[in-house]
Parts: C-alpha cells; structure tokens; sequence
C-alpha cells in the first residue's frame, strides 16, 4: 500500500484540493463583508484608521504590527503603556477607559483588541456593532456564550476579522493541513495535543516545586496591596467580580490562571495548538468532552490536565476523538517512547501512519515507511501575514484565515475542555442551545453574571 502512496496520487490530490477550495469558499462567505463603499473601493497604498485597545505586552506587539496604517486612537488601564505607546504616536488619541473611545467611532475604521481575555469581548462587539473591523488576541473570548455571541455578531456585521492566532499564517501548519486532507496517512480517527506548560493551579507545594516557570498560588489572597499609581484597577476588573488588588493578578499574565480573568492553558495555548488539529480535520461542535486532572479548583485553573472530545462525521472524514494534554500530562504513546518526546506537539494517528507536528516542523511516522513518500504540490497559498491579512481583508473584502467565524467555533471548543474538567463528568453537548444536556451545573460557566455596570449587548 505504501508503495503505491509514494507516487502522485493526482485523484487523491484533486479531491483534496477540491476538499480545501469548498473550505475556503465557507470560510470566505463568512468573511468577506459588503464593506462600506469607501473601504471597498479604497486604494490599496490608502492607509487604515486603527484604534488600539491594550497597548502593552502582546498589545504592544500587536500595536507594531499595524503601526504601518495610521493610528488615531490608543487605549490601556495602564498608564504606562499608554505613555510608552503615545510616544510613538503623539497624535492618537488616547483614553483609559475603551467604552469612551467608542464615543469617537467615526475617527477610525478598525480596531484592535488586546486587552485581558475577560474583556475581549466587551471591546470587541461595540466595534463589530459599529462596523469596524476587528482583530482580537486569542482566546477570542473568556467563555462560551461570549464567543458565541462575537461570532454571530461578526457574520452579521461583514466586516474583517482575526483571532490573534499568529502560527496560524506559518507554512508549516499549511503543509501539514495538506498532507492530512490529501490522505498522506488515511482516515484519521484520533489525534493528540500535548503542551509542556505547567502554569496554573498545582494540587500541592512540593509538586509546583517542579515547574521553575510556576508561581505557587493556593487560594485567593485575603489580604489587599496598595494599587499601581499607573493602573485604574476597576476598569482592569471590568465585568469580573470586585477584589481588592494584589501582585498575584497584576501584572501579566498573571491573571490567566484565574478563572475570574482567564481560562488557563487549556483556552489559551490551545488557540494555537488545537488551531491545527481544528483545521486539519475541519472540526467544528464536539458531541461529547470529558476531562481528568486534580480536582477543580474554585479561583484557579490547573497546571496539568487533560481533556478528550469526541467528534462526529465531516464529509468525508470519520469520526474522530481529539484528546488534549498540558502540563505533566502526555499521550500514552508519548510516555511509552514509541514517538520523538517533543515538549509539545500535534499527533495525527491515521489508518496508514501517524504525523507529528509542532510550530515549526512535522514528520511522517514511522519515518522508514514514507521514506520514498511524495509529498502533495501545495494548494494553500502562502499567507501574506497574520496581521497583514486582516489589514488586506479591510482594504478588498478578501476573506481572513483565523477570521471570528473559524475562531469562535475553536474557542468554544477549547472552552469545552475546562466546562468538563470544572464539572466533573463526560458532558453531552448541545451546540445549537449552548447547554450540556446532562450538566446544568454547567450553565454558570457557559454564560457568567457580569458584574454591576457591565453589560454584553
């Protein structure tokens, strides 16, 4: 059989290619936007209107990346990152509070939000409200509901977006997207995801010892610390419920292992993990999600766990389980040594072979049997940028690659994971009603209470 896969297999190829060409044009008629005329009918050396949400940190990177456009408005609960970012922009203008900035919609046509995750989505939909484009750090939103709501809101605006899922645009999540939808290892009917970080909540003292990138934390802190004479705390807190500020959540990324503010590891760095496994197999709503791991935590999301999710027929792709590993946890075959031990990877198990892939590098497995393998010509284009795309897709109405269509149905998944770990049982779900059929206990997670004065609407 293996003999025959070295060879161009130019049906194979074809259908994988038609496969893609039917992908893209889903994910264009999602993405490409009746775009106000003047933006439609703009010269592409015309330059955008940006208005930045978040300026420090990932913010500031992002900030860079779009610095090629002109950017009229900047905004950070943080002093200093709003100064440090006016320097290089003394004429935008400048607000700590993004509610306010939104008063001034008409000076800019797009946005960028790189706020913490509990605010993302409040920053984002009074933009897509607006009709501005948006781009988002990742995860796209802090819950379910959240990104459920951004994404409808997206498709009904038709406008550019982006999740800040930057690997995304790498030629290697390309060529490996090929291989699998080109049937380079057949069928695949489980795949592993597996990241060494081990940030988070450890069930003992002696156990976080053992990750020097971990800051042991217990419980909440009783006590309260004077605040940053930079840092407007409440507008920090936002719809999150009201704490007295301490170092444990400020500065980043501190916050993300709280449940309050963020949603661990399993959220985060399964943005960019899961994203290959998500486009690869053209998932989309998982039927079942079961999780293991220490016992749940209250305020604290877990250094080490694991989540499974089962999912259902794609065209013509079987049903497949995905599992899910951070931290201490890893693939049984990963611990048994009959795969190379990278610290962190994506593990394709097909009918005819296995793939394993990380950011920057992938290989057919075992190697000695694809040794002679030819490999499909490529038939993703090259991106042109993550950030470029997004700024091109508000210029022509061109579709996005990680547009809020694609990135909603991923972070709701990836919120999937943590709903299962936090309750407690294999839950059955209901992607229509955005319910856990057999967790009501479920449904504080799914959609939280925002806290007084904060509505998403």
């Amino acid at each position: 059989m293996q003999a025959d896969r070295s060879k161009s297999d130019v049906s194979t190829q074809s259908l994988s290619r038609r496969r893609f060409l039917k992908t893209a044009a889903a994910a264009g008629t999602a993405a490409t936007f009746g775009a106000p005329a003047f933006l439609r009918a703009r010269n592409l050396n015309e330059k955008l209107n940006i208005a930045v949400i978040g300026c420090g940190g990932r913010g500031g990177s992002n900030l860079r990346s779009v610095s090629g456009e002109n950017i009229v408005a900047l905004c950070d609960v943080n002093q200093q990152n709003l100064n440090r970012a006016a320097a290089k922009h003394p004429n935008a203008r400048q607000a700590v509070d993004f509610r306010k900035l939104y008063d001034h919609a008409n000076e800019f046509d797009a946005v960028v939000v790189s706020t913490c995750e509990h605010t993302h989505a409040f920053a984002t939909l009074p933009a897509l409200q607006m009709g501005k484009h948006v781009y988002c750090e990742k995860p796209l939103t802090h819950g379910i509901w959240e990104a459920r709501v951004i994404r409808e809101a997206a498709a009904k605006a038709k406008v550019a977006t982006q999740m800040g899922t930057q690997i995304h645009a790498g030629n290697n999540y390309r060529r490996v997207v090929e291989l699998i939808q080109s049937g380079a290892i057949g069928s695949v009917r489980e795949a592993h995801v597996w990241v060494s970080r081990a940030w988070g909540w450890q069930p003992s003292e002696e156990e976080a010892r053992r990750h020097r990138d971990i800051v042991f934390v217990q419980d909440r802190p009783t006590e309260s610390q004077p605040v940053p004479a930079n840092l407007d705390w409440d507008l920090w807190l936002g719809p999150a419920p009201a704490r007295p500020f301490h170092s444990v959540y400020f500065p980043g990324p501190k916050w993300y292992r709280w449940w309050d503010f963020g949603s661990g590891t399993m959220s985060d760095l399964g943005s960019h993990w899961i994203d290959l496994s998500f486009w690869a197999l053209n998932l989309d709503h998982p039927l079942t999600i079961e999780a293991a791991g220490p016992s749940p935590h209250l305020e604290l999301a877990p250094a080490s766990m694991q989540a499974k999710y089962e999912y259902g027929p794609r065209g013509d792709m079987p049903a497949v389980e995905l599992t899910w590993y951070q931290g201490t946890n890893k693939p049984a075959i990963w611990t048994e040594g009959k795969i190379p031990k990278w610290s962190s990877g994506t593990l394709f198990v097909g009918d005819d072979g296995m793939l394993l892939a990380d950011y920057g590098k992938h290989v057919l497995l075992p190697e000695d049997k694809f040794a002679d393998f030819k490999r499909p010509e490529p038939f993703i284009p090259a991106s042109r940028g993550h950030h470029a795309e997004w700024i091109h897709a508000a210029k022509t109405g061109e579709p996005t690659t990680c547009n809020f269509d694609y990135a909603g149905l991923l972070t709701e998944a990836n919120h999937l994971g943590n709903v299962a770990y936090r309750v407690g049982k294999k839950i059955e779900w209901d992607s229509d009603n955005l319910r856990a059929k057999n967790a009501p206990e479920a449904d504080p997670i799914i959609r939280r209470e925002y806290r007084k004065g904060w509505k998403l609407a």
